[in-house]
């Protein structure tokens, strides 16, 4: 099975590479990274390109680890029963890997919460309301995307564990340490990226959501 798993973090991997603002920017005539943050991800588009673009860029981010995970499920569900959960694992890894650091963009990437959540969408479909709230309510309440996307992959680690103890993940027992091991590198991977957020909102310099409409409003 380790040929599996190597295959599958490949498979994610190059569907992590469709960076889908880098691409979008490119379409119409920019570059993403020049602008705003120059992060190519979902929040830096909706800052600089608009709403569009912005949720165009966050379905094509999320649908990536969707059909990850879903391709590995087709290719190795029938050889692998006990353990394709983990091989959907390590594909949603890869695809995170890939929209973090894409070779063609010289490894400088996304965040990678957009594809984390598309993974966990068809690893874990279970855990995925209880994340829509937590993100949700640090939109509205707190202002911080940043928060928000942190709060998404704790309750995506915590949710993955709880499933998978409770059977509902539908793994057997001896997989589940691996999988508690891969799904923790990806949400390991969300918060190493928001490393300058965590330091910016110790500071209370943290850019907030809708701060610019609110000072058109004033």
């Amino acid at each position: 099975m380790m040929i599996a798993r190597i295959l599958s973090i490949f498979i994610g991997y190059l569907f992590g590479l469709f960076t889908t603002g880098y691409f979008y920017a490119k379409h119409m005539h920019v570059d993403i990274r020049s602008m705003g943050s120059g992060n190519i991800g979902t929040t830096n588009t909706f800052r600089t390109l608009g709403k569009k673009a912005g949720v165009i860029v966050f379905l094509g981010d999320g649908f990536k680890g969707v059909f990850a995970v879903l391709l590995v499920w087709l290719l190795f569900h029938n050889q692998y029963v006990g353990g394709i959960k983990i091989l959907e694992a390590y594909a949603g890894l890869g695809a995170v890997f890939g929209h973090n650091f894409p070779i063609h963009l010289k490894l400088k990437g996304g965040k990678g919460i957009a594809t984390t959540a598309g993974m966990m969408l068809a690893f874990c479909p279970w855990a995925v309301p209880v994340c829509l709230v937590l993100f949700t309510l640090s939109i509205f309440v707190k202002k911080y995307v940043s928060v928000g996307s942190l709060l998404v992959c704790l309750g995506f680690f915590v949710q993955t564990v709880l499933f998978g103890n409770s059977g509902v993940l539908g793994a057997p027992q001896w997989a589940l340490t691996e999988i508690y091991i891969v799904v923790g590198l990806v949400c390991l991977l969300g918060v190493i990226r928001h490393q300058s957020n965590i330091k910016r909102l110790l500071s209370g310099t943290e850019n907030k959501v809708f701060v610019q409409e609110e000072q058109r409003k004033s």
